[in-house]
């Protein structure tokens, strides 16, 4: 889901980029972690347990380690990324770094008011990807801050309103959220928005609350055959591949046993500088001694980096690209 920034001729220009670095065995996406520190209380994550002292050993500039890497994708995560105030000097600088690329910024959406959003935007992002999991305070709820759905759908037409086109939902698919999943991207396409969806995993901390049991597999196959069908009708506004929603039953039943590619096509930087081929895995080298990774045998989790990294390049694949979500009062009108 390109910005409208981009035009219809940068879509083989990327596709030559991703060509170039996948022959070459270098990361496609880079995720610069620019914080630990988060505000959120999400019980299947511990980052809000860093210690505040962690600030002092952040970095305070990704440039040069994203001119080294010279990636396709980037993105500026977490923690919570908008807990630092510097965050706007920070895109800015690899904005510069690197030429051709598209850069997103995840998000839980507490701090992202439409004025913040405008400053990020201006000094780069081209991508919101926003925390939703639940469209009701189930979601307010699991994240540990009050009023936080109300907050981002308050927001979300206002950062439109300004000229921000790129907003996805980041919607992870749990135990008990796979009612929730059409109806987010209802949402979604009532807003002009796009949704992303990844698997749970309890492998951040070990908490089993939102692993996929064995006996909702009928439900969750029903449910992707029906989210497949609305991405066939409306390119744009499910942004995962046909290919990452079709490998979630096989995931769920233990059916995947192929290696891991993370590492291979995307790797993770710390707020130190340092190297991991997966955001659960320990840091490996610093980015300066980055060695090339190989596959793993892990199958701890189906998130949609790992999903995605593996995903045959289908043309599919590039309508989804290539396609821009609109809001429905504007199809309508």
């Amino acid at each position: 889901m390109l910005t409208k920034e981009f035009k219809p001729w940068h879509v083989p220009v990327f596709l030559a980029k991703y060509a170039y670095l996948t022959a070459t065995r270098r990361p496609v996406l880079v995720h610069f972690e620019v914080t630990m520190r988060c505000n959120a209380r999400c019980g299947f994550c511990d980052y809000w347990k860093t210690d505040p002292s962690a600030k002092a050993t952040e970095l305070t500039s990704f440039a040069d380690a994203a001119r080294f890497f010279n990636p396709m994708v980037i993105t500026f995560t977490g923690g919570e990324p908008t807990l630092r105030k510097d965050l706007e000097d920070i895109v800015s600088a690899v904005n510069k770094a690197v030429r051709l690329k598209y850069m997103t910024l995840i998000t839980h959406g507490g701090m992202l008011s439409p004025e913040r959003g405008r400053s990020l935007w201006k000094s780069g992002i081209n991508q919101f990807n926003i925390s939703l999991d639940y469209l009701d305070e189930r979601h307010d709820k699991a994240r540990g801050i009050p009023g936080l759905s109300a907050k981002i759908m308050k927001a979300i037409p206002r950062m439109r309103e300004i000229g921000i086109s790129g907003i996805r939902f980041n919607t992870v698919i749990k135990r008990d959220n796979l009612d929730q999943l059409v109806p987010i991207v209802a949402r979604a396409r009532e807003l002009g928005c796009g949704v992303n969806f990844s698997c749970y995993t309890d492998a951040k901390n070990g908490s089993t609350e939102g692993v996929i049991e064995r006996e909702q597999t009928q439900q969750l196959e029903e449910t992707i055959r029906e989210l497949l069908a609305l991405k066939k009708k409306t390119r744009g506004v499910i942004t995962n591949s046909d290919y990452y929603l079709e490998q979630i039953p096989r995931y769920v039943r233990g059916e995947i046993t192929e290696p891991c590619r993370s590492g291979m096509r995307t790797i993770h930087v710390d707020p130190m500088g340092r190297v991991k081929r997966c955001p659960d895995f320990p840091t490996d080298f610093h980015w300066t001694e980055f060695r090339k990774y190989e596959p793993i045998n892990c199958n701890a989790c189906y998130y949609a980096c790992r999903g995605e990294a593996q995903a045959p390049l289908r043309f599919s694949r590039v309508r989804d690209v290539m396609a821009t979500p609109r809001p429905l009062a504007l199809l309508h009108g």
